[in-house]
């Protein structure tokens, strides 16, 4: 990483769901795996990265701020994009800035550095990707199984995504109105450079209670 351990950036840490599907009773953030929130999980790796200078971190309203120290606090958006957004507003002037989902609490350090190191090379979005193993198949409107898709062209994305400041910024400015799934699109959407990196099977997203019962074992695992 000795490449990249002097660049400028910053992280976004989304943290503002509802964890309904997760059947939680709270923000999904604070749901505990292994005896520490997600937050926790994911806010202690880009912390201690030695090229993040500043983490935000974007929670729902009514959280205590002090529950995301080191990081800084902002209130999110009823939407993804309104949090990435509200995060943007209160980062510092970094050249980079990752977007990730507190909901992947186990992204390991290498996927941070490919996406450094994609920016650093000149690209203006990096985004991990992982190779999709289930077969896919398409349906037609009745219900019924008409192609198999080649697998080999399709991938799965991942967080952190990372961006150059000023191209995040210009792209959520000229998509306010715009639906996106994530910063990428809307990057895509002005006609900036978007490259694929490899992401890491450990940065699963946790969405259910099977997925956390996935998180509880793959930190048994890795207890000594």
């Amino acid at each position: 990483m000795a490449a990249t351990d002097r660049v400028s950036a910053a992280a976004i840490l989304v943290a503002a769901g509802s964890g309904v599907r997760l059947g939680a009773a709270g923000p999904k953030a604070f749901v505990e795996v292994g005896g520490r929130s997600l937050l926790a999980h994911a806010l202690e790796r880009f912390v201690a990265h030695p090229a993040i200078g500043e983490v935000v971190v974007a929670i729902p309203a009514g959280v205590p701020a002090e529950l995301v120290a080191p990081a800084r606090a902002v209130v999110g958006g009823a939407t993804r994009q309104e949090s990435v957004a509200a995060g943007l507003a209160a980062v510092g002037d970094a050249e980079f800035v990752l977007v990730h989902d507190v909901a992947r609490p186990f992204v390991p350090a290498a996927v941070i550095d490919a996406v450094l190191a994609a920016l650093v090379a000149g690209a203006d979005a990096a985004v991990p990707v992982v190779p999709i193993h289930d077969t896919v198949r398409r349906i037609d409107a009745s219900g019924a199984l008409v192609e198999t898709v080649d697998r080999t062209t399709l991938v799965a994305v991942q967080t952190p995504q990372g961006f150059r400041r000023a191209v995040l910024a210009e792209a959520h400015a000229r998509g306010a109105e715009l639906t996106a799934t994530d910063d990428a699109v809307l990057v895509e959407a002005i006609g900036g450079t978007v490259v694929a990196v490899p992401g890491d099977d450990a940065a699963f997203k946790i969405t259910t209670p099977a997925d956390l019962a996935r998180a509880a074992a793959h930190l048994a695992e890795r207890r000594p």
